[in-house]
């Protein structure tokens, strides 16, 4: 009876002792979160209190061949987004060697049937397919690995950023995946396409958070979700909001993944039941 990623908005709202009369902006990046229209949800920009949320803006959805079966395998995950986003599968890429011509033959064939390709709008996946592409990983052993590793390669001192952009309510990552891929053909570092990524959705999210701003008048945010254990994306991310001069708040004692949501939907029921 909670949506997902309303419950991590909550959980980060009640560590910081809101008492929910007034909403915040939620920004809730995870890997996998059931939403309201049957998609999987998990790039996710909320007007939230404890009561109730608006959905304003979200990552543009990408199918998910197999659905949760693909997260062992990011290199499945990079070739439906650039499957979805009418980009070439070019045979240089890492990420497009990793399959047969056979299996890539069943893999658009899935893709174009929509035999169990659920959509989703998680960044999470976003995280996997980009680490696929630069090269990083095509398969993982956990949960989070490839996105863990990709991480790990940011080049701190890189200033250039992949740009996300806006229409209407979506968040639309075509520029992203065109500029990685440009980098990778040209043997730029991992390093720096791994900084360039972090940059660019730190730089998105300031964007958003700025748009929703604007509509709603509202000036504190939480940031909330299984992505946010990034401290790369986080610190940058934190540092753009605040220099806006925005109020925001972030787990430091609960969980931002899955382990945190159980409080955000108490307080959720709680809310409901006092009506």
């Amino acid at each position: 009876g909670v949506q997902h990623q309303h419950a991590h908005i909550a959980a980060c709202m009640a560590e910081h002792g809101l008492d929910g009369s007034r909403p915040v902006i939620g920004v809730s990046f995870d890997g996998t979160g059931y939403g309201e229209d049957g998609a999987i949800w998990g790039g996710e920009f909320l007007v939230a209190d404890y009561k109730s949320y608006q959905r304003m803006f979200h990552l543009e959805y990408f199918p998910l061949p197999g659905g949760d079966a693909s997260i062992k395998k990011p290199a499945r995950i990079a070739l439906a987004l650039l499957w979805s986003l009418g980009l070439d599968w070019d045979e240089r890429l890492v990420s497009v060697k990793e399959f047969s011509e056979t299996e890539r033959t069943l893999l658009r064939a899935q893709l174009e049937k929509k035999i169990n390709t659920p959509l989703t709008s998680s960044m999470g996946r976003l995280f996997d397919a980009a680490a696929a592409l630069a090269g990083v990983r095509q398969r993982v052993n956990y949960e989070g690995q490839a996105a863990i590793e990709f991480e790990s390669l940011a080049d701190l001192a890189e200033a250039e950023s992949y740009s996300l952009a806006l229409n209407q309510d979506e968040v639309q990552v075509r520029g992203v995946v065109e500029a990685l891929i440009k980098d990778v053909m040209a043997g730029v570092p991992a390093s720096k396409i791994s900084a360039r990524f972090h940059n660019g959705l730190a730089e998105g999210v300031r964007m958003v958070v700025r748009k929703t701003s604007q509509d709603s008048g509202i000036r504190e945010v939480a940031l909330s979700g299984g992505v946010w254990q990034n401290i790369t994306l986080l610190r940058r991310t934190l540092s753009l909001l605040q220099a806006d001069g925005f109020e925001v708040y972030i787990h430091r004692e609960v969980p931002p993944n899955d382990g945190g949501l159980s409080l955000g939907q108490a307080v959720i029921a709680a809310s409901r039941l006092r009506g």
